[in-house]
C-alpha cells in the first residue's frame, strides 16, 4: 500500500503542493526518488537513511520507491527531506498514514536526525492554509511560518521530536509568530541642509510612487538624500508586509522569523549583474527589484551600470513584475518599487564647473549620459538637478523640515490616493493609474491644459511623457489637499520633468 506524504515545490513567490508517494515493494532492496528531481532531492535517499539510522531505526530489505508528484513539476532543493522521511516512515508503519497526509511537511535532514532550516517556509505556510492542512518545519523556520494564522505550524528541532508528536508520546505546543522587527530610526530628512528643491521632489516621489532621477556633482548630496527617503514613506501595511516577506523568505533574508512593516530600501552597486538585479541564476532567485516590491530602488551612478541592465528594468517598471525564464522554468516576482537613481553629469563629475571639468568637456558628458537610453530615460517622472552646497551653508544650523512632518504629508496623500481607487483593484498610488481612469482623475482646468499642451508642443513630449507629467501633477494636487488639477500643479510636474536634459539633447 501507498504512504502520502505532501510538500512544496517553489516557482517564484508561489509555493506549488507536492504529493510525495512511497511504496514499499518486494524486490531486490534499493532506495530511488523519482518524479523530476534535481540532485539535491535525489541525494535525500542518503540523507534520510543515515538519520533514520541515528534513530535505530532500520529499513526493510526491500525495494523503496518514492515519488514525486506531479512528475513534469522540476524539484530543486533539499526541503524535501522531511516529507520523503515521513512517507516512508508511513509506508512501514511507525507513523499513522492519516496524520502524515493531514499536514504539509519541508525540511532539510541531518545525519544525526536533526531538522536544518530551510527557505520559503512562510509561502509553504500560505499553500498549507490554502490546501487546510498543518504545516511540519524545522523549529528554526517556526517563527516565520507562525505569521499565516489559518494554520496550525509544528516546527520540530529533529525527526526523532517530530515521530514522538505524532505518536502521541509528547506533543509540541504550535508554533507562535516571531516579534515585528524594530529597525534603527531612518536617518532624518533635516540632516540635509539646503536642497529644498530636491527635498521637494522626494516628498512627491514618495506621495505617489513617482521614479526620480537626480543628477549633480560628486559630493553634493544625491545619496544622502536617497538614504534619507525611508524616512518620510509609510509603514507597510499588514498585505504589503506579507506579500514583502514572502519574497524575502524564498531569498533567505527573514531572521528570527521577524517581519518588518519598514519598506525595503535596495541600494545594489553598478557592478550587479543581470540576475542580481532581475533575478534568475541557480534556482532563478529573486533579484534586487523583486526585493524591493513595495519599497524603494536606489542605484546609484546609474550611467555606470551596464545598458543591458539598465534597459532590462524598463519592463519590470511598467508591469510591477518580472518574469525569469529558464528553458525549464518561469518564475514570476512581483516588483513594484520606486525607483531612484542618482548621476554625475559626465564621468570627471564636474561638467558645469569650468574650472574643474576635464579636458574631454563637453564629449565627457555626452559619452556617460548617452549610456541611459532615451526610453528608460522617459520612464523617471521627476529629474532633479542637484547642485553643490555651499561650504558656508553647512556650518548653518538645521533648520529644514524633519522626516515627520514630510511624512504626514505623504501620509495624507497616499490616503486620499486609497479612497481615489477603493473600486479599483491593482491600483494603489497615482503613478498606477492609466487609461480612462488617469483622464478622471488627472485632467487639468483650461489653465493647465493649455499649459500642457504647450509644453508637449514645445519640447516634443512622448505619449508616456505627457502622461506621467498627469499622474505628478495629480500627486502634487493631492499633497496640496485639491480635488482638482490646476494651473500651477501642472507647472511644478512640467519643471521637474523637463529640467534635465542629457548633454546631447542640450548639444542639439
Amino acid at each position: 500500500m501507498i504512504a502520502k506524504a505532501y510538500t512544496v515545490a517553489f516557482e517564484g513567490v508561489e509555493a506549488r503542493p507536492v504529493e510525495v508517494q512511497c511504496a514499499v515493494t518486494p524486490g531486490l532492496p534499493a532506495f530511488s526518488i523519482v518524479g523530476l528531481p534535481d540532485k539535491a532531492v535525489s541525494e535525500a535517499r542518503d540523507r534520510v537513511r543515515t538519520a533514520l539510522t541515528s534513530m535505530h531505526i532500520a529499513l526493510p530489505s526491500k525495494r523503496i520507491t518514492v515519488n514525486l508528484s506531479p512528475a513534469d513539476l522540476p524539484k530543486e532543493g533539499s526541503h524535501f527531506d522531511l516529507a520523503i522521511a515521513l512517507s516512508l516512515l508511513a509506508a512501514i508503519d511507525i507513523l499513522p498514514r492519516d496524520t502524515v497526509e493531514e499536514a504539509v511537511a519541508l525540511g532539510e535532514l541531518s545525519l544525526d536526525g536533526a531538522l536544518v532550516p530551510v527557505l520559503g517556509c512562510l509561502p509553504a505556510a500560505v499553500t498549507a492554509a490554502k490546501e487546510d492542512r498543518a504545516l511540519f518545519c524545522p523549529a528554526a523556520c517556526g517563527a516565520e511560518a507562525a505569521w499565516i494564522d489559518t494554520t496550525q505550524v509544528i516546527a520540530a528541532a529533529s525527526l526523532a521530536e517530530l515521530v514522538r508528536h505524532l505518536t502521541g508520546q509528547a506533543p509540541i505546543a504550535p508554533a507562535r509568530p516571531g516579534e515585528v522587527a524594530h529597525d534603527p530610526g531612518p536617518k532624518d530628512l533635516s540632516d540635509v541642509k539646503g536642497q529644498e528643491r530636491a527635498k521637494r521632489g522626494l516628498e512627491i516621489a514618495a506621495a505617489g510612487r513617482h521614479h526620480l532621477l537626480m543628477t549633480g556633482t560628486p559630493g553634493s548630496g544625491k545619496s544622502m538624500l536617497a538614504a534619507r527617503l525611508p524616512s518620510i514613506l509609510p509603514d507597510l501595511t499588514p498585505a504589503e508586509a506579507l506579500e514583502t516577506s514572502m519574497i524575502h523568505s524564498i531569498a533567505g533574508l527573514l531572521t528570527d522569523g521577524g517581519i518588518s512593516r519598514r519598506r525595503p530600501f535596495r541600494d545594489p552597486h553598478h557592478t550587479a549583474s543581470m540576475a542580481a538585479i532581475v533575478g534568475g541564476g541557480r534556482g532563478s532567485k529573486p533579484g534586487e527589484i523583486s526585493l524591493a516590491h513595495n519599497g524603494v530602488l536606489f542605484l546609484d551612478e546609474l550611467p555606470e551600470f551596464p545598458r543591458t541592465v539598465l534597459d532590462t528594468l524598463r519592463q519590470p517598471i511598467e508591469t510591477g513584475e518580472v518574469v525569469v525564464s529558464r528553458a525549464n522554468a518561469h518564475m514570476r516576482y512581483p516588483c513594484r518599487f520606486l525607483l531612484i537613481a542618482a548621476a554625475n553629469p559626465c564621468r570627471c563629475g564636474y561638467l558645469p564647473d569650468p574650472a574643474r571639468a576635464c579636458a574631454r568637456v563637453p564629449q565627457c558628458g555626452l559619452d556617460y549620459m548617452g549610456r541611459i537610453s532615451g526610453p528608460m530615460m522617459d520612464r523617471f517622472d521627476l529629474r532633479i538637478e542637484v547642485p553643490p552646497v555651499d561650504f558656508t551653508d553647512l556650518d548653518l544650523p538645521a533648520e529644514g523640515e524633519s522626516s515627520a512632518e514630510v511624512a504626514r504629508r505623504v501620509a495624507a496623500a497616499r490616503a486620499r490616493q486609497t479612497h481615489r481607487f477603493a473600486d479599483n483593484p491593482g491600483t494603489v498610488q497615482n503613478a498606477d493609474a492609466e487609461g480612462r481612469l488617469l483622464e478622471e482623475i488627472a485632467t487639468p482646468d483650461p489653465e493647465g491644459r493649455a499649459l500642457l499642451h504647450k509644453a508637449a508642443e514645445r519640447f516634443g513630449l512622448t505619449a508616456r511623457g505627457y502622461h506621467r507629467i498627469l499622474r505628478v501633477a495629480r500627486t502634487i494636487a493631492d499633497l496640496d489637499a485639491s480635488d482638482a488639477v490646476a494651473g500651477p500643479h501642472v507647472a511644478e510636474a512640467l519643471s521637474y520633468r523637463l529640467t534635465v536634459e542629457r548633454p546631447a539633447d542640450r548639444a542639439a
